[in-house]
């Protein structure tokens, strides 16, 4: 069973998102009031989503049973359990048949769009959060033109954060005369970030979200070994990425689903984009008028 402090903790919880009381609250309330305080690996969100989704029959399943429907490994299961506060999954079966057997039946349809709508809820309070930090734009200002003038430009993203980078790099492009993509870890990651810094570069902009990847780690410090500054975009304002960044952009990550989403870190991305247009105006115009005859001209894009 939970810890005195662990049940405190969870009743402020639930309080802290404006439910009247505990038995008030709706089953899928509660079971966020549990789920949403500790950060969740993928592994472990599938097990509360499918919890969430199947309340009244996952509540009185087996540590097996709950792992097979849910698609992850009995350990998976044990580790979710101490994740969200509880002694092991015995404790947690009990929490959940209460609320199972002392509320409604369980979640329909509309409890699902619900949680739907509660992760776009997050992601504005993200934008909205990111929207008072932009309130002062000069850091982001003199970064994009930090970024601007650095040729070579290293634009590094490994793992998940892969897509961040590669939305950036391909934009980057078509402004910049030398955008140079990483998205492989290991020694390619530092083949890549001393031959950028060999060739003249001064800047990398790095992307860490979660689950933070050590590579990612491992990379900055080659980079800023190799006397490349770092900018990054991460979720995190404390800790070893940030540690080995010369600038960093704290920006939220939504977690409310299985898989995290990237609403505001990637508006961060098109700020710092739009920063480096801004810091050379008449090199970003000529080569984005070449890139629009190319492209016309090869018929890239299909007709409006």
């Amino acid at each position: 069973m939970p810890s005195p402090q662990q049940a405190r903790a969870q009743a402020s919880a639930i309080t802290s998102r404006g439910a009247v009381s505990r038995d008030d609250a709706s089953p899928t309330s509660r079971l966020r009031a549990l789920f949403d305080g500790p950060r969740l690996s993928p592994g472990q969100r599938r097990i509360a989503q499918y919890l969430i989704e199947h309340l009244t029959e996952a509540a009185f399943l087996s540590i097996t049973e709950l792992a097979d429907r849910a698609g992850v490994s009995q350990p998976s299961v044990t580790r979710f359990a101490a994740a969200v506060g509880f002694s092991g999954y015995p404790a947690l079966r009990e929490r959940l048949q209460s609320i199972a057997l002392s509320t409604l039946p369980g979640p329909h349809e509309a409890d699902r769009a619900n949680e739907l709508q509660a992760a776009v809820d997050a992601e504005i309070q993200n934008l909205e959060n990111l929207r008072r930090d932009l309130a002062d734009p000069g850091r982001v200002v003199q970064v994009g033109r930090a970024l601007s003038r650095s040729t070579p430009l290293t634009v590094l993203g490994l793992r998940i954060s892969a897509s961040l980078a590669e939305y950036f790099g391909y934009a980057a492009r078509r402004i910049h005369p030398d955008v140079r993509l990483v998205t492989r870890g290991g020694s390619v990651a530092y083949d890549a970030l001393l031959q950028a810094r060999e060739a003249g570069g001064s800047w990398v902009l790095a992307f860490g979200m979660p689950r933070h990847a050590r590579e990612t780690l491992t990379a900055l410090r080659v980079a800023r070994e190799a006397g490349l500054k770092v900018a990054l975009v991460t979720d995190l304002a404390l800790g070893p990425l940030p540690d080995e960044a010369d600038v960093t952009f704290t920006t939220g990550t939504g977690s409310r689903l299985v898989f995290d989403s990237y609403a505001a870190p990637g508006v961060m991305a098109a700020a710092l984009l739009q920063a480096m247009t801004d810091a050379d105006p008449e090199r970003t115009q000529a080569r984005l008028e070449k890139y629009e005859r190319g492209a016309e001209e090869r018929q890239f894009f299909l007709p409006d």
